[in-house]
C-alpha cells in the first residue's frame, strides 16, 4: 500500500477506533444506569455487547499499528477528535435507554458503512475487518430494536432527532401500552 493510501486508511481507522471506544463506554454507562421493570434483561443483554465491541476496538487498534500508525487510546484524544457529543441519557428506564441506543447504533453503523466504501480500493483487508464489525453491530442493533418495534415493524422512536428525543418517545410509547 502506498504511503498516502496507508495514511488515509489509518485516518479512517482512527475515527472507527474512537467510535467503537465511545460505544463500549456508552454501553457500559447504560448497563450501570438502566432501571425499571426490564432492568435485568437489558442489563444482562449489554455485557456481551460491551465485550464484543471491546474486541472490535482491539482489532482496530492492531490494524492501525499494522499499517504503521499509532492507535490513540486516551480519552482526551477521543474527545478532541470525535464529531459527536457524549451520550445524553443518565439514569433512565430500560426502554428509554434502548430508544437512545438505537440512534447510537445507527450512527456507528452508518459511519462504518461509509468507511467500508472508502476502503474498497484502498485496503480490502481493512474493509474486511470493518465488514466483520458490521455483522455484530447490526445484530446488536436488532436486539435493541426488537424492544422498540411493533408487530408491523414500526419503531416507537421513528423520526427522533436526538438521543433524548428517542428516549422520550420510547418512554411515552411504553407508557401507552396496556
Amino acid at each position: 500500500m502506498s504511503g498516502p493510501d496507508g495514511a488515509e486508511v489509518v485516518r479512517l481507522l482512527r475515527q472507527r477506533l474512537h467510535a467503537l471506544n465511545d460505544l463500549a463506554l456508552t454501553l457500559k454507562h447504560v448497563h450501570w444506569n438502566v432501571v425499571g421493570p426490564h432492568f435485568i434483561a437489558v442489563h444482562e443483554m449489554l455485557d456481551p455487547q460491551v465485550e464484543a465491541v471491546r474486541e472490535m476496538v482491539d482489532k482496530t487498534a492492531e490494524r492501525i499499528s499494522t499499517l504503521g500508525g499509532s492507535p490513540p487510546g486516551t480519552p482526551g484524544v477521543l474527545v478532541s477528535e470525535r464529531s459527536w457529543d457524549d451520550y445524553a441519557v443518565g439514569r433512565a428506564e430500560a426502554i428509554e435507554h434502548l430508544g437512545a441506543l438505537d440512534l447510537v447504533y445507527t450512527g456507528v453503523i452508518e459511519d462504518h458503512r461509509t468507511a467500508v466504501g472508502e476502503t474498497d480500493r484502498l485496503d480490502p483487508v481493512t474493509q474486511d475487518l470493518l465488514i466483520e464489525h458490521l455483522r455484530s453491530l447490526e445484530l446488536f442493533q436488532w436486539f435493541v430494536r426488537a424492544h422498540l418495534e411493533n408487530t408491523g415493524g414500526a419503531l416507537s422512536t421513528a423520526g427522533a432527532a436526538s438521543e433524548r428525543d428517542a428516549a422520550a418517545q420510547a418512554g411515552r410509547q411504553a407508557r401507552q401500552q396496556p
